[in-house]
């Protein structure tokens, strides 16, 4: 509860508006030439190739260091002389650590949700705040100045802390880097969901079972069954285009293989739910994939 509201109150702060969007204009600018390139750099920033967002993954190295430093800190300033030097390796390892948490970070921030967006923001101003005092800390301690050095890393720890709580909000409340599946369940034997007469060639069609929601697409002689929901924030993927053998999500233009659900484009990390589709008595039917490839995989017209 306190975590909302805070969360709410930061989303009262209008003044911050100008910022966002002058950030997220700059940032969608710098990584033009890399979309045009197909966005490798921004694919592996997001975590295409990890299969899962790659920012709460690196997010662990500067905070699990700099836990290991305060408790390290902790001991010298009870007297244990020995563990200074160890507590300095464990801040300078979280200051690398916290470069590429800020990397993804902010490539994540740039497709996340509005209403999420201020948050996010004052999520990563005190993350930098935070770095930049752990930076002073190591430079504190380099010239000799131990204790200066001790409490200003206490000082990071808690600027770290509080920025910690808001992502854990931008996780749990938003569902910042969450996969977005139906709560329903999908149907596990082949069930009649539409007419084939009712799907038009290479345009997406939203259907239902029992109230989960798939996606239909026929594409020359086959016709590819998904789930309806983009893994990334849960964009009507029905309301996409095709894109080759992809299709593309409306929102924020994350791309799925038609073939298997994967992702191709991010910012989504998690690949789409394929299913396995037949054509019976002139009705598509679906099932939950068992098998891609076989005869009850993408559906052949002929069948």
């Amino acid at each position: 509860m306190q975590t909302e509201s805070l969360a709410r109150a930061i989303n009262r702060q209008q003044w911050l508006k100008p910022v966002e969007d002058g950030l997220k204009k700059g940032l969608d600018q710098a990584f033009a030439a890399d979309t045009e390139r197909g966005k490798p750099i921004e694919n592996a920033l997001h975590g295409v190739w990890l299969g899962h967002a790659l920012h709460p993954v690196l997010t662990d190295i500067p905070l699990g260091a700099w836990t290991v430093a305060f408790a390290l800190d902790l001991a010298e300033t009870c007297g244990a002389r020995r563990y200074g030097p160890g507590a300095d390796a464990a801040l300078n390892i979280g200051l690398v650590g916290a470069l590429g948490a800020a990397a993804t970070g902010i490539t994540d921030w740039k497709e996340i949700s509005v209403e999420a967006r201020r948050v996010g923001l004052v999520h990563g101003v005190l993350n930098t705040i935070a770095a930049g005092l752990y930076l002073t800390s190591s430079i504190q301690r380099a010239r000799g100045k131990r204790q200066a050095g001790r409490v200003t890393a206490l000082a990071g720890f808690a600027v770290a802390g509080v920025s910690a709580w808001l992502g854990g909000h931008l996780v749990y409340a938003n569902q910042i880097g969450v996969a977005r599946t139906s709560e329903t369940t999908p149907p596990a034997d082949f069930v009649p969901v539409i007419r084939l007469d009712e799907l038009e060639e290479a345009k997406p069609r939203r259907v239902e079972h029992e109230g989960y929601p798939l996606v239909l697409v026929k594409k020359g002689d086959r016709i590819y069954a998904l789930a309806e929901k983009c893994t990334h924030l849960g964009g009507p993927m029905s309301e996409g285009e095709l894109d080759g053998d992809c299709l593309r999500c409306p929102w924020h233009g994350s791309a799925f293989s038609l073939e298997d659900g994967s992702v191709k484009e991010s910012p989504a990390t998690a690949p789409l739910a394929v299913f396995d589709a037949r054509v019976r008595q002139g009705s598509v039917e679906v099932r939950v994939s068992r098998s891609l490839g076989a005869d009850t995989g993408p559906a052949g017209l002929q069948k």
